[in-house]
């Protein structure tokens, strides 16, 4: 961690997502304002001391609401890449393990047939048969997910079976799962980490993709995505309704990004050097 630390990149995005990190956490006990309250005599106000980013609509507190919408939205992120990595990695070993099988030939082509509907394509599939909620944006984001790690666990581990420590292994007599599980999966540790940053940061943008188009977390929940769509008829004369929620996402995104750069580079001496 101290060297990670040590890199601008890195150093920059871990404290944007602690930033948003920290204001989920603080929500779940305290917020400046009630988001469920509504104050009509002081809605639509620009920002001022009472109300550091302005009120909306509704009268409601636009940082409470921000504040609350990073934990919706962190949640989301958090439990699709798990669905995604915690069905996608034993997949891709299980994948690697059985190069050219039937069984390799099964979990590819499935993969493929996964990729070919995007997450939001899978979300209104899901929505239309059990309704809109997070739960169901959370299920479409993991589902797509789940090819990703998938993908990325078959390639580090074609790439290992080869090795002379797990003939070595063979030789002992040690069989492919437990190959799998005791050498393979902790050598591709790192290419985990730095895709599960990144599906991270994408996961953000899925959720508020979906609250956008009214897919993803419902009223009275506060999510950025929906704060844009609420926004969109008001922005000509209230554009701090879009501003604050649409500069929460980039600037979490883009932290969790220079993050993942930081770690892929960090991972990968070859890479760094190139770019150096």
């Amino acid at each position: 961690m101290k060297a990670l630390l040590k890199k601008p990149g890195f150093a920059v995005g871990f404290a944007m997502a602690v930033v948003f990190v920290l204001a989920a956490l603080v929500s779940l006990v305290w917020t400046p304002y009630s988001v469920l309250g509504v104050d009509i005599a002081n809605k639509l106000q620009f920002p001022d001391a009472g109300n550091w980013l302005g009120t909306d609509q509704l009268g409601r507190d636009i940082l409470s609401m921000i504040m609350v919408g990073a934990r919706t939205s962190i949640a989301v992120a958090i439990v699709a890449v798990g669905i995604g990595a915690g069905l996608g990695v034993p997949l891709g070993l299980a994948a690697a393990a059985h190069k050219g099988s039937l069984l390799d030939e099964i979990i590819m082509r499935g993969n493929d047939l996964v990729f070919a509907f995007p997450a939001l394509l899978i979300a209104i599939l899901i929505t239309a048969v059990f309704g809109a909620s997070a739960i169901n944006a959370i299920i479409a984001i993991g589902i797509f997910n789940i090819p990703v790690f998938a993908r990325i666990s078959r390639g580090g581990a074609l790439s290992l079976w080869t090795r002379d420590f797990i003939l070595a292994a063979r030789v002992a007599g040690k069989g492919r799962l437990r190959i799998s599980l005791e050498h393979i999966l902790p050598n591709i540790t790192n290419l985990l980490i730095v895709q599960g940053t990144i599906q991270f940061s994408l996961g953000i943008l899925a959720e508020a993709a979906l609250s956008y188009i009214g897919l993803g977390a419902q009223i009275p929940t506060p999510s950025w995505g929906r704060m844009l769509a609420d926004s969109q008829t008001l922005v000509s004369f209230a554009p701090h309704l879009a501003i604050f929620p649409g500069a929460a996402i980039v600037l979490t995104v883009l932290g969790l990004n220079l993050m993942g750069d930081a770690l892929r580079d960090h991972f990968d001496p070859k890479l760094r050097r190139e770019r150096e």
